[in-house]
């Protein structure tokens, strides 16, 4: 990824201030939008507090006790979840293998596939999304996408590659318009520190097929600190992830861009052509939050225990170093709208902060809480579908609205 900075030839400032206070602070609305371009890149920097904005719970869907009854509210392990037309909340439920549909209500509407290997069946529901007004059902150990109507009518399929795995938030489908999507996809063969390795892609995809969008996942900036270490001990490797350290998030968008960011700044880069031209930088200006000594222990205690029992492992790096401070980002995501969702992470809990397309800052608020196996989905008129489990490890899916104001 490559950010000129040559020195700005157009220069352009916008405030913004507003009397409304935030759901969880006192003080008024301060936000300051600056906006240069430098060297053919736009620089949008936010400062300061946003308008006032909090979530509105409207459902939550789920068991309430554990009957093993085998009720649609019970499900088996909840994949994806995407909010569809005429208010409906469509789930995969990838243990089951089916797609399960219920009203804003709560209620349930109606349930469709299988397990299989023939028209409408699923050998694994790792995601499901919109493109126009098809329904994609993402199946990667099939190499299949699935098109189905709103109301569970298959309608046909696309191929893609085979034999897929990993965690469901990375092998899934990628909404970021109304009818425009990216699913995962394999490239050519490389040399890794590890082996020969295939490159890892994000193919365009929208209600016709394939738009010609085919984007590389990016690698991270070259040097700074290593996020993990990995030991070798009597034939075992063993690795442990360094607290606090930053990583390497992205995302795609609309248009063929991809939104990348290292979480240790709040800073968004928006590029083409694999990296090497960026369009746009986002930028939020936050308070640094230290790393205290109790959490830092408390987050490298398994690694100093297991290295007290393996003194004659080799480890790269020989130790976890320290950050200056706590990330800034926990992950970010691109709603159908085109705005971007960043989750913020702080000491007093994390937060959501929505931004426009052009990078301005237009809402931060708390966010609910949320497991993080499951990616969260965003529909129209702001609204945010979440999944948790409870105390019992049951899935819930959780609808919220976005209010503004007071």
């Amino acid at each position: 990824m490559r950010l000129n900075l040559s020195l700005p030839v157009f220069a352009l400032t916008a405030m913004l201030a507003v009397a409304c206070a935030q759901d969880d602070a006192a003080s008024p609305s301060d936000l300051t939008i600056i906006s240069d371009t430098v060297g053919n890149v736009i620089h949008v920097t936010n400062s300061g507090t946003p308008p006032l904005a909090r979530l509105e719970l409207v459902e939550s869907i789920g068991p309430t006790t554990l009957t093993d009854t085998g009720s649609p509210e019970e499900f088996g392990g909840v994949n994806s979840v995407a909010p569809g037309p005429a208010g409906e909340v469509f789930v995969a439920d990838g243990r089951n293998f089916e797609v399960r549909v219920f009203g804003l209500d709560g209620a349930h509407r109606r349930t469709f596939g299988r397990q299989g290997e023939g028209p409408g069946e699923f050998r694994s529901l790792y995601s499901l999304a919109w493109a126009g007004d098809r329904l994609l059902t993402y199946d990667p150990a099939q190499g299949r996408i699935g098109e189905w109507s709103a109301e569970g009518q298959w309608l046909g399929q696309q191929a893609t590659e085979g034999g897929y795995s990993g965690p469901v938030s990375r092998v899934r489908l990628y909404p970021v318009g109304p009818d425009e999507l990216f699913r995962p996809g394999l490239g050519a063969s490389y040399e890794s520190e590890y082996g020969s390795a295939l490159k890892s892609l994000l193919i365009g995809l929208n209600s016709r097929g394939e738009t010609g969008d085919t984007l590389a996942r990016l690698d991270g900036p070259a040097g700074g600190l290593p996020s993990g270490i990995t030991c070798q001990s009597e034939g075992m490797i063993s690795f442990f992830t360094i607290p606090f350290a930053p990583q390497f998030v992205q995302h795609p968008g609309p248009g063929g861009v991809m939104y990348s960011a290292l979480t240790s700044t709040y800073r968004i880069a928006v590029t083409r052509y694999d990296g090497t031209d960026t369009l746009r930088v986002i930028e939020r200006r936050l308070p640094v939050e230290p790393i205290q000594d109790d959490e830092w222990e408390a987050g490298n205690r398994d690694y100093e225990e297991w290295r007290a029992e393996q003194r004659g492992a080799s480890c790269e790096p020989s130790g976890p170093t320290r950050p200056d401070g706590k990330p800034f980002i926990d992950d970010l995501f691109i709603a159908p709208d085109g705005k971007l969702w960043v989750e913020v992470m702080r000491t007093a809990g994390n937060r959501w902060e929505v931004f426009d397309t052009g990078g301005k800052l237009l809402a931060s608020f708390s966010a609910p809480e949320r497991g993080g196996r499951v990616v969260p989905a965003f529909g129209p008129s702001d609204h945010l579908l979440t999944i948790r489990k409870d105390s019992l490890d049951l899935d819930h899916v959780d609808v919220w609205r976005l209010e503004r104001g007071n």
